[in-house]
């Protein structure tokens, strides 16, 4: 987990600016937004099960004497990818086909393709981030959800006792030991909270 400043690239003199939220958890290394779009699919990478880790811009394509650093490398169990937020002004039309001969897919996403919902409750969620559930409590809650299979979210609130409820409870999804739906609406207290799928 990493407090997060963004920069521009060189060719543009805007001032290191403040991202928000302010942490991670799948990011290794250092944490390099060029702008929001940037932060926000950052945001989705983070509380997508599948994602294993990411980076920032940290393998660099090239052709000739240009070089150009994606804004993500991506891992997954299955396979390793290139992420680049899309932008009005263009990213090397080269670049897909530099990824393509070094062996690597290359995405490019566009602030529609980021579902609202998803972005909303992953942002909500990483305010929590830095926090930690206390042992007792994960037990508590672990222990409850064994019992009745799934609770909404304003019983499983009741299980925090040494940590606050709702940073404890966001952290334990960030960090797998529950899950819930951030698809379907905002996280509420009807929200259901299970253990994860296998």
């Amino acid at each position: 987990m990493m407090s997060i400043l963004s920069t521009r690239s060189d060719a543009q003199s805007n001032p290191i600016q403040v991202l928000y939220p302010l942490s991670t958890i799948k990011c290794v290394g250092p944490v390099l937004f060029r702008d929001q779009l940037a932060r926000d699919i950052a945001c989705i990478l983070d509380v997508d099960d599948g994602v294993l880790s990411w980076s920032c811009q940290s393998q660099a394509l090239s052709k000739g004497h240009q070089t150009h650093r994606p804004d993500f490398i991506v891992r997954r169990a299955e396979r390793t990818f290139l992420v680049d937020a899309y932008r009005e002004e263009g990213l090397p039309r080269w670049a897909g086909a530099s990824a393509t001969k070094e062996g690597i897919a290359y995405e490019v996403i566009d602030r529609s393709a980021l579902p609202p919902i998803r972005l909303k409750n992953a942002k909500d969620l990483l305010r929590y981030a830095r926090h930690e559930a206390a042992l007792a409590d994960r037990i508590r809650l672990l222990a409850a959800l064994d019992e009745f299979s799934s609770l909404p979210v304003s019983e499983a609130l009741l299980a925090f006792r040494e940590t606050k409820p709702v940073a404890g409870l966001a952290s334990m999804v960030l960090h797998g030991f529950v899950s819930m739906d951030l698809d379907e609406r905002l996280i509420g207290p009807e929200t259901i909270v299970r253990r994860p799928r296998d």
